[in-house]
């Protein structure tokens, strides 16, 4: 397995498995699988960076296919640059159970380490998505919040915990 930031040359292998997050999983994700469906080439490009504190890491098998992924921005703004939050942690079926999500987490987390002035990482998690919470918690996040009805799919309300990882 190799984890490596995803290039704009990934952008094909990046959306197919985003979209088949956003299906598989959509309670996971804030997007909607119909509203990605509508965006263009270009749009899914801009969505690629490759900063040092915006970027989405991949994690890509033997055969160099794309099998997990997770995305990492750094606040921009004087008063909140001091945090980054992680988004579209996903893992496809078919490589879960492996520390797939645990070494992308674990490499953000490195990484996120070596940004100077950066003191916090956040993230949000549905909170009836217990294996994600124990792995978040394991690596030392916590809990400071509940987000009660933070997302609507297909008629139901879902919570998500938001939470934090201080690198002080």
């Amino acid at each position: 397995m190799e984890i490596r930031k995803i290039t704009k040359q990934d952008a094909d292998s990046f959306w197919q498995l985003r979209l088949e997050g956003l299906q598989q999983s959509p309670t996971s994700f804030s997007s909607s699988h119909e509203e990605a469906m509508l965006l263009s080439h270009e749009q899914v490009l801009k969505r690629i960076n490759e900063a040092e504190d915006n970027y989405i890491l991949g994690c890509f098998d033997e055969a160099g296919e794309l099998v997990g992924m997770a995305g990492f921005m750094r606040e921009t703004s004087l008063k909140l640059k001091h945090k980054g939050f992680i988004w579209g942690v996903y893992v496809t079926q078919k490589a879960r159970k492996q520390g797939i999500g645990r070494r992308l987490m674990e490499d953000i987390i490195r990484r996120a380490k070596e940004l100077p002035g950066l003191m916090q990482i956040s993230l949000s998690v549905t909170s009836s998505n217990l294996p994600a919470k124990r792995m978040y918690e394991s690596l030392g996040f916590v809990t400071y919040g509940v987000e009660s009805n933070a997302l609507f799919v297909d008629g139901v309300l879902w919570d998500e915990d938001l939470m934090a990882l201080q690198l002080l």
